[in-house]
């Protein structure tokens, strides 16, 4: 079975800026750029594939990933979402815009199409709650499209690298777009905030507990985020299955969340989701520890599905979640409050509780 086009656009009724738009404001709520996966994931593995063995998956699905599950996550959310990326001519590549552009409503007028350029592609193999993925590509095109001046945008997404400067950033920022910035593992070893050179035009920086402590120095993932509060205005440290920790710097105040506990099928994309939500909160204006919640809610339910995008939650599931943990009688009223601020936001009708997503193929993407 295949999602039918247009199916996740039309689950995201939700407009969580409703209420802040203005004739005048930027045509997209957040601008991305950076390159897109074909992913290809294997599920239903009880082990580890052994050498010279032939393994079955019980479960396989594909869809965009890399930067494209940033992408689906914030518009499944009801953002509007502008992608440039470079895209292969190949069948991968067709099904790859295809998918993004009509399945989920993303924009890609900043994208294009490179002749003669394979797709880069991952197959992601998910078992005991991890993944083991296998990548190849080729050399990318000589001019990525991450232009000198991006498309007007509230807010813009940016992976930053150490030793490595990105223009369109300190473009985007003097267009006031507010850029929250995501970061990587350093290879080199040496752990300076100062190789992050377009971190000094970014509002908030999420990195994990670990880079977080190796960037600062500190003994712990809390002091850590208090630290780079000297170097952006808002931190927000994830503490894996202790939830996360956020620091405004321009206020003082700070928010800690714990973990939702959900049995994880496949935590691909669940960083992305997680600065999704929070992005998504920011933008309206929510109160720290609402968007920390939102943000943590939204990437638990990721990792309760496979797959990078195909994995993202629309509020048509995060509605499912919210009436279920409601009707637990048990359930603990403080944890409920904390979750409160949904009820202003969910549709009235919700799916049934779990909802699994339809599972696109390649084969069947055109007839479905």
């Amino acid at each position: 079975m295949t999602a039918s086009k247009g199916e996740h656009r039309s689950q995201s009724q939700v407009d969580p800026l409703a209420g802040l738009r203005a004739p005048d404001d930027p045509p997209w709520d957040v601008y991305l750029t950076g390159t897109v996966f074909l992913d290809i994931i294997f599920t239903g593995l009880d082990s580890a594939p052994v050498r010279g063995t032939e393994t079955w998956a019980r479960g396989m699905g594909s869809s965009p990933g890399g930067i494209a599950n940033m992408a689906t996550a914030l518009a499944r959310l009801g953002l509007r979402t502008s992608l440039a990326a470079a895209f292969g001519d190949d069948h991968y590549g067709e099904y790859c815009w295809d998918t993004l552009e009509q399945g989920e409503g993303i924009d890609l007028s900043p994208s294009r199409t490179v002749p003669g350029w394979h797709s880069p592609v991952t197959v992601s193999m998910a078992y005991e709650g991890e993944r083991t993925m296998v990548s190849h590509g080729h050399e990318p095109p000589p001019e990525e499209p991450a232009p000198d001046c991006p498309p007007r945008a509230r807010a813009a997404v940016a992976a930053l690298a150490p030793g490595q400067h990105a223009p369109w950033i300190a473009q985007a920022a003097r267009n006031r777009t507010r850029i929250f910035a995501d970061v990587g593992w350093d290879d080199t070893g040496r752990w300076d905030l100062a190789g992050l050179a377009d971190l000094s035009h970014c509002e908030a920086f999420l990195p994990n507990a670990e880079e977080a402590m190796r960037y600062t120095g500190a003994a712990c993932p809390r002091a850590a985020a208090h630290a780079l509060t000297e170097h952006v205005p808002v931190a927000v440290v994830t503490l894996g299955a202790e939830g996360a920790y956020a620091v405004d710097g321009r206020t003082g105040e700070t928010a800690e969340v714990p973990a939702i506990a959900v049995e994880a099928m496949d935590p691909t994309g669940a960083g992305d989701v997680f600065v999704a939500g929070f992005v998504a909160g920011t933008l309206a204006d929510w109160p720290l520890a609402d968007r920390l919640a939102f943000a943590g809610l939204t990437a638990a339910l990721s990792v309760q599905e496979f797959g990078g995008s195909l994995s993202a939650p629309g509020w048509t599931e995060i509605a499912a979640w919210w009436r279920r943990v409601q009707s637990y009688d048990d359930q603990d009223p403080a944890a409920l409050r904390r979750y409160a601020f949904l009820e202003r936001m969910i549709p009235e009708a919700a799916r049934p509780w779990p909802l699994r997503r339809a599972v696109p193929t390649i084969g069947f993407g055109r007839s479905a």
